[in-house]
């Protein structure tokens, strides 16, 4: 991937926040979700009054790539109105680990442009599995 692919990807998770539905917490968070074959599906939160209804911008992507037929991901970039980097909560952590290598980038944006690269198993170490499933 270049460098010129992954600035692209990141303008458009940052483009893509300001779409989010955050009438309770006025933080936007934004998703760039690249497949394998190189087609790319952007994502927001959307919030609820019913705050356990709640989607966040990465399970969004991965549901709208899912619902299309995308299995297979090469990259996920994370943009959030925030100062620092934000990583994904602990349900985005579990969505990613059943579609995406341990070894697929993930970037986290700032809103000034700060980027951190970690990667899915960097973000959720001893994950649960259909491994652990096997077998029974």
């Amino acid at each position: 991937m270049g460098v010129d692919k992954k600035n692209e990807w990141v303008q458009l998770a940052q483009d893509a926040y300001t779409n989010s539905y955050v009438p309770y917490s006025h933080f936007p968070v934004g998703a760039c979700l690249v497949a394998k074959d190189g087609q790319v599906f952007t994502g927001v939160n959307v919030e609820n009054a019913s705050f356990g209804l709640t989607n966040c911008a990465e399970r969004t992507a991965f549901f709208k790539a899912v619902s299309e037929g995308q299995t297979e991901f090469q990259h996920l970039v994370v943009a959030a109105k925030s100062d620092d980097p934000v990583a994904p909560c602990g349900a985005c952590r579990q969505v990613m680990i059943e579609f995406c290598e341990p070894t697929m980038g993930v970037t986290l944006v700032s809103k000034d442009g700060q980027l951190k690269e970690t990667t899915v198993g960097e973000l959720l170490p001893y994950s649960f599995t259909d491994k652990q499933m096997e077998g029974n």
